[in-house]
């Protein structure tokens, strides 16, 4: 089920907060050659979780992470999997000391850290080593050289919706982003989407994360919008903070739903009452290929007695791909030329695929808010062969 592909904010930004850990920039030295693996043996496999950090959260998302990442073992058919568990402890150091660990054990690749800040120091240690990670992280600073991060990205999520929104006609967008690390991120890969969309990008408003500081500031962005003809907003808001007051009060002040469309850079659907938000009717946002997330939950509450957290998935996806990779009997199955192959993998959450700069892209669909409900406007790709991004 979860194969190679044939070729045919910790509440304001939802899950994208867990890799939002420390937002660094990654050095690249020169990556040594990529272990050679004989794929008629078990390949060996590290996975790094955060056990031992004292946090109750982590140790359950830990434990959750080595589930599934066992699930996809035993799904696997005709590879064996040798996995071992090491704890990155809570800081950048030890999670560096278990990379080396691994390698020094004879990994072949490493699955996780979580954390960005110990995904970088992971990578760095085992960069002249030639050992790849594929990190639970969606922080794309730290990606690059032998880092990959398989989280879904701001950048995948905004290159989707403005490609979608300049094809049906909403091609002059405004950017509205809070003025925290998390907005300003948002805020450049919505802008960077825009521009390569071939929309136009129709102003930058920005507000100040406190009630009353969207309050006075929204009479100034619903302005501009209208000076600059803005026929969508483009909103890095959450449904969990910024998100419920920034679509009320730019309504009020003229932005009118039916006239200009509100994108949403986060899932919109994670709570009832976002739905009835009178800015969100007719807008869009992107959210995976429900049927195969489903599909994964089920099963996976089957085998686990309970759903899984929302990042566990991840952990099924790296070992779906390694395995589907060393499946092909090729002994630099886990080099990057191989790990970044075009076609991608199949995931808990609809396709994937890793990308030569080491960040991802994933196949999404286009959801919209009708009448308080949620309707999928355009489906997620099931192939990379014709995805609309």
């Amino acid at each position: 089920m979860f194969a190679l592909l044939s070729t045919a904010r910790k509440a304001i930004l939802s899950i994208f907060s867990l890799g939002l850990i420390a937002w660094l920039v990654s050095c690249t030295p020169t990556t040594g050659p990529s272990p050679m693996i004989n794929t008629s043996a078990p390949v060996q496999v590290a996975l790094l979780v955060p056990i031992g950090t004292g946090d109750a959260t982590d140790a359950f998302l830990a434990q959750n992470l080595e589930n599934a990442a066992r699930m996809a073992i035993a799904d696997l058919q005709g590879v064996a999997i040798d996995l071992r568990v090491y704890d990155t402890g809570a800081d950048a150091t030890q999670a560096a000391a278990a990379a080396t660990r691994a390698v020094d054990e004879g990994a072949k690749i490493i699955l996780g850290p979580l954390y960005a800040e110990a995904a970088n120091a992971a990578g760095i240690a085992v960069r002249n080593r030639g050992v790849n990670v594929l990190a639970f992280s969606n922080n794309t600073s730290i990606a690059g050289g032998n880092v990959f991060v398989l989280g879904a990205t701001f950048e995948n999520t905004a290159k989707r919706l403005a490609a979608y929104a300049a094809a049906t006609g909403f091609d002059r967008i405004m950017v509205v982003h809070g003025d925290d690390v998390p907005g300003a991120v948002g805020r450049d890969a919505i802008v960077q989407a825009v521009v390569k969309s071939g929309a136009t990008l129709a102003g930058v408003e920005s507000y100040p994360l406190s009630q009353q500081g969207i309050l006075e500031a929204s009479s100034i962005i619903a302005e501009n919008a209208t000076a600059n003809a803005a026929n969508a907003l483009f909103l890095t808001a959450s449904v969990n903070a910024d998100l419920p007051i920034v679509a009320t009060m730019l309504p009020e002040h003229g932005i009118d739903p039916a006239t200009v469309r509100y994108i949403g850079l986060t899932r919109w659907d994670i709570t009832p009452q976002a739905l009835t938000l009178p800015g969100l009717q007719g807008g869009i946002f992107a959210m995976p290929d429900t049927t195969v997330s489903a599909q994964f939950e089920s099963r996976y509450a089957t085998a686990f007695g309970g759903l899984p957290h929302p990042l566990a998935g991840l952990a099924y996806d790296g070992i779906a791909a390694i395995g589907a990779l060393v499946a092909a009997g090729k002994s630099n199955a886990l080099s990057a030329a191989v790990l970044t192959q075009s076609q991608g993998f199949q995931g808990t959450a609809g396709i994937f695929r890793l990308l030569p700069d080491g960040t991802n892209e994933r196949g999404l669909a286009v959801a919209q808010i009708q009448n308080n409900q949620v309707v999928i406007v355009d489906p997620a790709p099931r192939s990379f062969a014709r995805t609309p991004f």
